[in-house]
């Protein structure tokens, strides 16, 4: 049986499994949902290539992943990148300037800021890469911060304020340079905090060329499955909400998930153990009770994580 009880939220980064396609104003269309590309970048940036795609062929779990590849724009290559922040380019010929920020270079007003009022433990995820030379490396960052932050942080031609000061905690993770992953492999790398305070805000940093500076083009990294891990603080069912809409109760080997608008749409369930592997990912349907059996799990702590259109959640039970 599942034990109810009160623990602290959890939260996840929006839609994880990149199931979901498309960003309202200023996003576009072909950007996995929360998440953002040089096309909707700062003006010098949306000239590039489009480097962020939603992937149908090939995915860890569920139907999709996020293929990120490195391009070129009249023989500069342009670093394939997917953020919660944007994409920054302030200068068309110094590559050293560009940087992935909260605020939009361009668009003062454009302030992405996903809110993480959180202290994750660790970062875990599902990749594959192909690297375009000897020397290329994909990258992931989720970098914990208050108000504004940018990636990198160090300030090269004033072409951002220093505001390494936000910082509350990094986790990073980068590939072995120029190798080749074929099959799906898990990664997972620990935050590490340089302040004891509770942050307000995560930016999630993706990239193809780890290098900024790379000449290379034709690195593609897929990244699926992505989970903020959290060591255990209680027992029971627990939930984080962005928009209140999505309801879940687990009892009798059953994990059942209704939603507040029963809309026609669906959202995607992915159930992970704590090592942030993935037991079951399943599309249910917004305008009806669904009831996803667990008849296989042993006893012990689990994570859930919704992504769909009008819900974003994440939560833990406990099997019995």
């Amino acid at each position: 049986m599942a034990t109810a009880g009160c623990i602290t939220a959890q939260v996840q980064l929006p839609n994880p499994g990149f199931e979901n396609l498309g960003n309202p104003s200023p996003g576009v269309s072909s950007e996995p949902t929360g998440w953002y590309s040089n096309k909707s970048g700062s003006s010098i940036a949306k000239l590039g290539p489009q480097t962020c795609f939603q992937d149908g062929t090939a995915k860890h779990s569920g139907s999709y992943s996020v293929r990120i590849e490195t391009d070129s724009y009249f023989g500069t290559a342009v670093n394939g990148s997917a953020t919660t922040g944007v994409v920054n380019a302030p200068s068309m010929t110094d590559k050293s300037q560009g940087y992935i920020g909260t605020i939009n270079y361009t668009t003062s007003s454009d302030d992405r800021r996903y809110a993480c009022a959180a202290r994750p433990d660790s970062l875990v995820g599902w990749y594959l890469y192909t690297a375009g030379g000897s020397s290329e490396q994909a990258k992931v960052r989720v970098i914990l911060h208050t108000g504004d932050y940018n990636d990198p942080e160090t300030p090269v031609s004033s072409n951002h304020p220093d505001l390494s000061a936000n910082k509350i905690g990094d986790a990073l993770f980068v590939s072995a340079a120029g190798v080749n992953i074929s099959n799906w492999t898990r990664f997972s790398v620990p935050f590490n905090y340089v302040s004891s305070s509770t942050p307000v805000y995560a930016m999630a940093n993706m990239t193809s060329s780890y290098n900024q500076m790379t000449t290379t083009t034709g690195s593609k990294l897929w990244i699926d499955d992505l989970a903020l891990i959290y060591n255990p603080t209680g027992a029971g069912i627990e939930s984080y909400n962005n928009q209140n809409n999505a309801h879940v109760f687990y009892a009798n080997k059953n994990l059942n998930v209704s939603f507040n608008n029963k809309a026609e749409a669906t959202s995607t369930v992915i159930v992970y153990d704590l090592t942030g592997k993935v037991l079951v990912s399943k599309q249910v349907n917004e305008n009806q009770n669904n009831v996803i059996s667990l008849s296989d799990l042993t006893s012990g702590m689990y994570m859930y994580v919704i992504s769909g259109t009008s819900s974003q959640k994440a939560g833990k039970f406990i099997v019995e």
